[in-house]
């Protein structure tokens, strides 16, 4: 096999979505894509494969994961639902929205906690009525998309309604 450095950056990305619990769907997002490019070397295959256009595709998993987005939804589940390999999922879904799937999925669950924390849902509730797996899984991804932990986020948010409020 040659020297193949993208195949290289996948497994690396794959490997380090395994080492978090709760980030099963970008791990199988990861492992399709890795698949996807060992087939195409036992193929022997030279050129890459041309961009694949789908976006009906991209939006139907959209909306897949906005249905879903709670309880989530395996790579495997979309793949089925809407008769596509889930590497072209995950090619096409990436390729229309700059994302991937579970980029997309994590997002609209750090959307919600965000809702539910200004709303004064206590903070060790929040994780799991968004879908994250655990207390860990929900700072992890919280403070990795906002910059701030959700202690910090809720307190600015405090800050900001008693700044507001009239005298």
């Amino acid at each position: 096999m040659t020297n193949d450095p993208l195949l290289r950056r996948r497994v690396h990305q794959l490997h380090v979505a395994l080492e978090h619990l709760g980030d099963e769907l970008e791990a199988e997002s990861r492992l399709a894509l890795v698949s996807e490019r060992l087939r195409d070397h036992l193929r022997k295959r030279v050129e890459d494969r041309p961009p694949a256009r789908d976006s009906g595709i991209a939006y139907r998993l959209r909306d897949l994961l906005d249905e879903r987005y709670v309880e989530g939804v395996s790579l495997q589940d979309a793949s089925e639902r809407l008769h596509v390999h889930p590497a072209h999922l995950v090619r096409v879904f990436s390729r229309e929205f700059g994302m991937g799937p579970h980029q997309y999925l994590t997002g609209r669950r750090v959307d919600l906690t965000r809702r539910l924390l200004l709303g004064g849902m206590a903070p060790r509730l929040v994780a799991t009525a968004a879908g994250f797996y655990d207390q860990s899984h929900f700072n992890r991804h919280f403070k990795r998309m906002l910059g701030v932990t959700p202690g910090l986020y809720v307190r600015s948010g405090a800050d900001a309604r008693e700044a507001l409020r009239p005298v």
